[in-house]
């Protein structure tokens, strides 16, 4: 059988949480609760990130960014071996490789096959190293894929990110929870949604606007969209032309290419950039006047209120922030358009839409919750 960690190419985001009686299983994920000013450095994370994404073409598959775990929010409990271990693990559609070990150590069990194998993978703020094992994987009773490989991240970005992390096969690329269980006939579809239904859509979800995987590159290694123009308010262009850029779980931020956030910010009175921080300032006056960012995808408009572009007064302790200052939570990406990556449609967008990764269809679709 193949090894441990890769793509799932039909991934979701959303909530929900009960089982499916055959093509599909939901399994909650669990909002954290960590200690004071964990988000401090959030932003300068989420642009270094940002810029490992954009150089992966470039700079070939031996660096593969993925989440920083000092900034998770949201985890899933997976077990691993017989009896398994459970582990917290975070799902990441900007990376491919699963691993365990960041926290509680790996156990060996009746199920654990060395494959002679060392993974090596680099991310824009650390990196991992260890040994790959094929295990059995329990992703809730009666839910368990055997031969998958495995603590810190579920990657389920494409499977090409894994390309050059073995050694020494570094030709020789690595499957996903999701691979296994389709090809062990645990789903019927490679699909998952975000609270997490796996191999299916939440029947519950509104009518689903669907896009194209974009052809763009750098954008089209991962789960690339093209945005075909975006406005603030009625007034003001933000993104003129359609553009390439990517939905990604482990970018926290919504992040436009630096012209495009100038004009955003702009168009604000009295917005700033804060230099300590990376992130926009509101002065009182305006915050009750912001209006709407919209995003046309795939011909709907996706549309963030005020209160989907700010972070709430009563976080800026957590985010290590003045505690009287309103913060935005759209910011630069760090490099103009024009680039083949021109913005990130981060974890905080998720929260208001529910997110469909379609490996099947090579397609992302997005929906109102």
């Amino acid at each position: 059988m193949q090894s441990f960690s890769v793509l799932l190419r039909a991934v979701l985001l959303a909530t929900v949480t009960s089982v499916s009686a055959s093509s599909f299983l939901r399994i909650p994920l669990t909002k954290l609760v960590p200690p004071s000013s964990y988000l401090a450095g959030l932003p300068d994370a989420d642009r270094a990130r940002a810029a490992f994404l954009k150089n992966y073409a470039s700079g070939g598959p031996t660096t593969v960014p993925a989440s920083n775990l000092a900034y998770v929010q949201y985890t899933t409990s997976v077990g691993v071996g017989s009896p398994p271990t459970y582990y917290n693990l975070v799902v990441d559609t900007g990376s491919s490789n699963t691993f365990v070990g960041t926290g509680k150590t790996y156990v060996q069990t009746s199920t654990s096959i060395f494959t002679g194998e060392d993974v090596n993978v680099t991310y824009g703020t650390g990196y991992f190293s260890g040994l790959e094992y094929l295990d059995q994987v329990t992703l809730a009773p009666g839910f368990v894929i055997t031969n998958q490989g495995v603590d810190g991240i579920v990657g389920v970005g494409p499977v090409i990110l894994t390309e050059g992390t073995l050694s020494p096969s570094t030709d020789e690329l690595i499957p996903t929870v999701m691979n296994n269980a389709l090809s062990q006939g645990l789903i019927t579809e490679e699909i998952l949604d975000g609270a997490l239904t796996y191999g299916g859509i939440d029947s519950t979800t509104g009518e689903i606007t669907y896009t194209p995987v974009t052809a763009t590159y750098p954008a089209g290694y991962y789960w690339g969209v093209n945005v075909t123009d975006a406005t603030y308010g009625s007034a003001t262009t933000v993104i003129p032309t359609s553009t390439a850029g990517i939905v990604d779980t482990g970018t926290t931020l919504i992040l436009l290419a630096d012209n495009f956030f100038e004009s955003y910010l702009r168009a604000i009175p009295g917005a700033k950039l804060d230099e300590s921080t990376g992130l926009m300032t509101v002065p009182e006056s305006s915050v009750s006047k912001i209006e709407p960012l919209n995003f046309t995808i795939g011909g709907t408009v996706f549309s963030l209120d005020a209160a989907a572009q700010l972070i709430p007064i009563d976080q800026n302790t957590a985010w290590g922030l003045s505690a009287d200052t309103q913060y935005g939570l759209v910011s630069y990406l760090g490099t103009n358009s024009g680039e083949g990556l021109d913005f990130i449609i981060g974890q905080k967008f998720m929260e208001k839409y529910y997110a469909v990764f379609d490996t099947d269809s090579n397609r992302v679709g997005f929906a109102y919750t």
